[in-house]
């Protein structure tokens, strides 16, 4: 499969609170294998004036603990903080079948299985029991959230630009559980 998107660059990582007092801040990686993020060279930030390349870091519960060199204080350390930092896609490995960037998701149609549009994926949440599709509806008003499951985005078709969504049955508050 050929890349549709080949110039994006994607997010891998968001600066977190200063750690201690040389420097380190918590890393927050984005990326399936914690430490990918150590192996991809200079993290640029969004705007791509700023580059950082990891100097020294060491495994946390869930995050890494970073120095990026130059940042020597707390002070510098603590002006990074919520930072998201950003790789070229083409530093990175090819998505395996059935997996996707999550830049690959932002913008793609949603649909039902006959058609019929939902909306558009405006990104992509993760709150800790996994991810969710946010999906800014057709007709205006509040975003949906769904799950990023098979059973509830049955297909993902990136090249032709749409996910389908089978929407979670809702209930009318008159059934009662079994």
């Amino acid at each position: 499969m050929s890349d549709p998107r080949p110039d994006t660059r994607i997010c891998v990582a968001r600066i977190g609170a200063a750690h201690g007092l040389r420097g380190e801040v918590r890393l927050n990686a984005f990326t399936a294998d914690l430490l990918a993020v150590t192996r991809y060279g200079p993290l640029q930030a969004e705007d791509g004036k700023r580059a950082f390349e990891i100097e020294t870091w060491r495994q946390g519960k869930g995050f890494l603990v970073v120095r990026f060199k130059g940042i020597a204080d707390r002070n510098a350390a603590e002006r990074l903080c919520n930072l998201d930092l950003y790789v070229a896609r083409e530093r990175l490995p090819a998505p395996e079948a059935g997996e996707f960037y999550h830049a690959d998701l932002i913008g793609l149609r949603a649909v039902t299985a006959s058609g019929s549009d939902i909306g558009t994926v405006v990104a992509v949440q993760n709150f800790g029991a996994g991810d969710l599709l946010e999906i800014a509806p057709a007709g205006g008003g509040v975003t949906l959230l769904l799950p990023f499951t098979e059973a509830i985005v049955p297909k993902v078709d990136i090249a032709g630009g749409a996910v389908t969504v089978v929407p979670p049955r809702e209930t009318d508050g008159d059934e009662s559980p079994s």
